[in-house]
């Protein structure tokens, strides 16, 4: 019996090493993971931070009047000025309702559950 514990034991032992060896794996691979996908997010922001000064950059005002200037007559652009503006007498708005009824007593109200 004395034996069969020791026996147990090792093989308690043996079990418990294998798990800890198989755990000790996985951590630093998963580790490894974490780090390589935070140098990527690292990378996508420094692109992202690039691209946005490349945006700023080519929508600058002055440039964009150069090349409005430039492109004039291709694109068919007309200057802007106030008599492009619409009256709001122009526009087509839904029509008002008419009878509308004024309540003068509480309605009663429920919710989802029925309870008031």
């Amino acid at each position: 019996m004395k034996n069969f514990l020791y026996l147990l034991c090792c093989a308690l032992v043996v079990g418990m090493a294998y798990w800890a060896y198989t755990e000790n794996y996985r951590t630093q691979a998963t580790a490894k993971r974490v780090q390589k996908l935070q140098q990527e997010i690292a990378s996508e922001r420094e692109a992202i931070s690039v691209l946005k000064a490349e945006w700023a950059y080519l929508n600058r005002p002055e440039r964009l009047r150069e090349l409005a200037d430039l492109n004039f007559e291709t694109l068919g652009l007309i200057p802007l000025s106030s008599q492009h503006f619409g009256d709001t007498n122009l526009v087509a708005f839904p029509p008002r309702p008419t009878n509308l009824e004024i309540v003068n007593e509480p309605i009663a109200v429920q919710n989802s559950e029925g309870v008031e």
